[in-house]
């Protein structure tokens, strides 16, 4: 079997009821990627080959480190050696030292944490869009992602998301990592000049705080996810102006945070 772009065959046994076969399938590639960011070592991401330069600035972007693209003045990728240089025009920020620091507060008064770091508090925002859909529409999104998601039929070993709107998906974007989806999406459509607030998000995995967070500073108002939500990322959605809508396979789909956004379901 030839191996699809970003995969790599590696020999396996096959085993199904008393069948034993020897052969070779494409397993997801792996790397990790190292950002320096004004010279010193920020973090190593875990990620899929493709789309590094888009990674990185949604990446920085979400973080609050950089504001817009303009914000970066040289970046180098090296995807040989998976390390990453970034100069900010500004030099180091307050974003930038507080990355990685964590910090608490009450979540809709229901005692939960509500973000995880200091950076999340500087980038969250609560959105406010116009955006509304029908059930229908939200299962024909879901429906073209999975149609998109050619690499996971191979090997299993990928999220995918895309931005969508006018019943088509925008942009797409697929890697190991559920973040680093959003990330390839946010730093695409800052380097391409493209809004996102009018844009639906879709996503083939779950719904957690880390995810709803992205969403939120995207400023993105829908999330259409195949998977379920977690308690954290729901309390977030409710406090941030999310709807997310969860389970969207097949004929089924949840509603679970600001319902308002979907039509039809007036009682």
């Amino acid at each position: 079997m030839d191996a699809l772009k970003g995969t790599t065959n590696y020999p396996v046994i096959k085993i199904h009821g008393q069948e034993i076969v020897t052969t070779e399938e494409p397993v997801i590639d792996e790397i990790p990627l190292t950002i320096y960011l004004n010279g010193k070592e920020l973090v190593t991401m875990l990620a899929a080959a493709g789309e590094e330069n888009y990674l990185v600035v949604g990446f920085l972007a979400t973080e609050g480190i950089i504001q817009k693209v303009d914000d970066i003045k040289t970046l180098t990728i090296d995807t040989v050696t998976g390390v990453i240089h970034v100069t900010t025009v500004s030099g180091e920020i307050a974003a930038e030292k507080m990355f990685l620091k964590r910090y608490l507060t009450a979540c809709c008064g229901k005692g939960r944490s509500a973000f995880y770091f200091v950076n999340d508090i500087l980038t969250a925002k609560t959105v406010d869009t116009k955006i509304t859909l029908t059930p229908a529409e939200a299962m024909h999104y879901s429906e073209l992602l999975e149609a998109a998601s050619a690499t996971f039929r191979l090997t299993g070993g990928v999220h995918g998301g895309a931005l969508a709107a006018h019943g088509e998906l925008i942009y797409w974007s697929q890697d190991i990592g559920r973040h680093n989806v959003f990330d390839k999406l946010y730093g695409r459509c800052l380097l391409e000049g493209v809004s996102t607030q009018d844009k639906i998000l879709v996503f083939s995995g779950r719904v957690s705080s880390e995810i709803l967070l992205k969403v939120s500073k995207m400023n993105i108002s829908v999330i259409i996810a195949r998977s379920a939500p977690t308690t954290l990322a729901l309390d977030m959605a409710e406090e941030l102006g999310v709807t997310v809508v969860g389970f969207a396979r097949g004929k089924r789909l949840n509603v679970y945070s600001h319902p308002e956004r979907v039509l039809g379901l007036e009682s």
